[in-house]
């Protein structure tokens, strides 16, 4: 009994230490604009793990988040934002914690990092109030560039593939991850609170799939 418990960790503690994947997918925008819409992601990421059941990586992020309907939100607003993001995180392996094959694969963590912000559309001028506010009409205010700070939360899950000689070598992944952000350059819009709905942090939503390679001492 005291030797199947050895071999038991040992196995357990054979694992690579460093990943590096790759991967895309859609998201969606939660801002001040009405109405979200879906834009897409592509994330390239590194990971290493400190202990089985620890990991620490960087990730990187480009893409298109898009929100608002210049019909349909009520101070007709709407913007598209090419954005690059880069951050740190840790990951806390669920399977190594708990020794479990219930949920094997899945993990969690949180990070922080900067978003770059380029807003590449965006109603600047509200529209049918040029007589009020002459001579281009209501101007919103606001940035059509910038840099934020963001902080992601991700869930998600590794299927990992072995090779011909037992080892681990291949993962497909799928994340899903929520995105924190602090300012007003998500979606490019800074309106008084009093007057329009600006009382939370613009966030975007991001589900991707993709594929890591697992190498490095194990």
């Amino acid at each position: 009994m005291i030797s199947l418990t050895v071999l038991h960790t040992f196995a357990q503690s054979q694992y690579s230490k460093l990943s590096f994947g790759l991967g895309a997918g859609c998201n969606m925008s939660f801002t001040d604009v009405n109405k979200g819409k879906i834009g897409y992601t592509t994330t390239a990421t590194f990971d290493a793990k400190l202990f089985p059941f620890i990991a620490l990586g960087l990730e990187g992020q480009y893409g298109m988040v898009k929100g608002g309907d210049i019909f349909r939100d009520p101070h007709n607003r709407q913007f598209t934002n090419q954005y690059f993001s880069y951050t740190a995180n840790g990951k806390i392996i669920l399977d190594e914690l708990f020794d479990s094959d219930l949920v094997r694969g899945f993990y969690f963590g949180a990070g922080v990092g900067l978003i770059h912000n380029k807003i590449t559309q965006i109603v600047r001028y509200k529209p049918n109030t040029e007589i009020n506010y002459p001579p281009l009409g209501y101007l919103f205010p606001g940035k059509d560039k910038g840099i934020n700070i963001v902080v992601p939360a991700n869930f998600g899950f590794n299927f990992f593939i072995s090779d011909g000689y037992g080892h681990y070598r291949i993962a497909f992944n799928a994340n899903a991850q929520l995105n924190y952000t602090f300012g007003e350059g998500l979606d490019g819009y800074n309106d008084p609170e009093g007057k329009f709905k600006n009382n939370k942090a613009d966030q975007f939503f991001v589900f991707s799939v993709g594929i890591k390679y697992l190498f490095g001492n194990k």
